[in-house]
C-alpha cells in the first residue's frame, strides 16, 4: 500500500497488543478532554477567515427537519458529473458552512472541475439520523454554545432557526444528505447522484466515512480529517457527550443509546469491513498535535487544539490498524509531523487530497 505522494506505508503489527494500545490511547485522550477542557471536542484554533464567497449560491431543500440550506459552487467547466460534499464540524452554523467561512477550498476544487456542495447547519449532529429531538427531561436547551466561526464552525443564523433545529424536530441528516438533497441536486441542477465524493473535519470526518460505508452507490470517495473514528473506545461517548453540551446544548442520548446497534453503526472502527468491501477510495488524516509556528496565535490555540488533535490522532491510528488488519488497500493515510486541530491544517489537507479525489469521482 502506498501513502501520500506514493511513499510506502509502514504496516502496523497485526497484534492484539497493538490494537489494545490504541484503545488505551483513545481512552486517555478522551479523559484529557473531559477533565481539563470540559470535553470541548472539535473546537479548533482560529485561522484567517475567507468568509462569504459570492461564487456560491444558496440551495434550499425541504426535509423532515424543515427547509435546509446548502451552498453550491459550480465546477469551472460547467460539468454536472463531478460532485463533492464538504461536511462541517461540531459547531456548524446556520448561515454558512465552516469550509466557506474559514477556507478557500471551494475556489480550488472548482478549478479542478468539481462541483462543491456545502450543507449548512447541524451542530453536534454527526450528520446522523437521531432517535428523537434533543432535550433534557423534556426541556429544550435553546441556543447554548458559542458562536464564533473559528470554533470549528459555530452556531446560529440571523433568523434563529438553527437554535431549535434538532430540538423541536428530530435530526435526520443522513436521510437528508442521501435522499432529499441528493435528489434535489439531480432534479434541479442535473448533478450526477452517483460516484460523488464526501469529506469532513472532526465530526464531519466521522460522518463522511459513515455515509460512504452505507451509501456506496452515492459515494465512491470519502475523506476524514482529524475524525473520531473509534467512538466505542473507552471514554469516547462521555467525551462526545460533553462536547455536544458545549456545542449547542445537545443530548447524545437522543442520538443513539450507548453501545447498541445504532451506536455501533456510527463507529468507523466497527464498520471498517464495509469500506473495504465497497472498495471506497479513502483519504484519512490527522495531525500530531504538536503545534507548528503558524498554529500558535494565542495560548488557547495550544490548550485546546493540541489535545483535541492528539485524541483525533489516537482514533485515526486505531482505525488505520483496523483497516490494515483487514488487508484493506483502498486508503491513503497522511499523518503530518506537526499540526493541531485547526482550519489551516484541514485546508492544507484538502489541497493534498484533491488530485486523488479528482481521479476517483464522476
Amino acid at each position: 500500500m502506498r501513502g501520500v505522494f506514493g511513499r510506502p506505508l509502514r504496516r502496523a503489527r497485526r497484534t492484539g497488543d497493538r490494537r489494545t494500545g490504541w484503545l488505551k490511547s483513545s481512552a486517555l485522550g478522551a479523559l484529557a478532554l473531559i477533565l481539563p477542557l470540559g470535553g470541548s471536542l472539535a473546537v479548533p484554533a482560529a485561522t484567517a477567515s475567507a468568509a462569504f464567497n459570492p461564487a456560491g449560491f444558496d440551495f434550499w431543500v425541504d426535509s423532515s427537519m424543515g427547509p435546509i440550506k446548502s451552498r453550491v459552487f459550480r465546477a469551472a467547466d460547467g460539468n454536472t458529473g463531478r460532485v463533492v460534499y464538504a461536511l462541517d464540524g461540531m459547531r456548524a452554523r446556520g448561515d454558512l458552512n465552516g469550509w466557506e467561512i474559514e477556507t478557500n477550498i471551494a475556489a480550488e476544487l472548482t478549478k479542478w472541475n468539481i462541483n462543491v456542495v456545502m450543507p449548512v447547519g447541524g451542530p453536534s449532529s454527526f450528520y446522523a439520523d437521531w432517535n428523537a429531538p434533543s432535550n433534557f427531561f423534556g426541556i429544550n436547551t435553546g441556543s447554548g454554545g458559542s458562536s464564533g466561526s473559528s470554533s470549528g464552525s459555530a452556531m446560529t443564523g440571523s433568523s434563529g432557526w438553527q437554535e431549535t433545529l434538532g430540538k423541536t424536530s428530530t435530526y435526520k441528516w443522513e436521510s437528508f444528505l442521501t435522499g432529499d438533497l441528493r435528489n434535489a441536486l439531480r432534479d434541479r441542477l442535473g448533478f450526477n447522484p452517483s460516484r460523488n465524493g464526501v469529506f469532513g473535519l472532526s465530526m464531519g470526518g466521522s460522518a463522511a466515512l459513515t455515509l460512504a460505508a452505507y451509501h456506496p452507490d452515492q459515494f465512491s470517495y470519502a475523506g476524514s480529517y482529524s475524525g473520531y473514528l473509534n467512538i466505542s473506545a473507552p471514554g469516547m461517548r462521555e467525551a462526545m457527550r460533553a462536547a455536544m453540551l458545549s456545542a449547542g446544548g445537545y443530548n447524545i442520548d437522543a442520538m443513539a443509546p450507548p453501545w447498541g446497534p445504532q451506536w455501533l453503526r456510527m463507529d468507523p472502527f466497527v464498520f471498517a469491513p464495509l469500506l473495504k468491501a465497497n472498495g471506497t477510495r479513502l483519504w484519512v488524516a490527522a495531525g500530531s498535535g504538536i503545534p507548528g509556528a503558524s498554529d500558535v496565535r494565542s495560548p488557547m490555540d495550544i490548550i485546546q487544539g493540541s489535545p483535541l488533535e492528539a485524541l483525533a490522532l489516537a482514533n485515526t491510528r486505531a482505525f488505520q490498524v483496523r483497516m490494515l488488519t483487514l488487508g484493506a488497500d483502498n486508503v491513503t493515510y497522511d499523518f503530518p509531523a506537526i499540526g493541531v486541530h485547526n482550519w489551516r491544517n484541514w485546508e492544507d489537507e484538502v489541497n493534498r487530497m484533491i488530485p486523488d479525489l479528482s481521479a476517483n469521482i464522476g
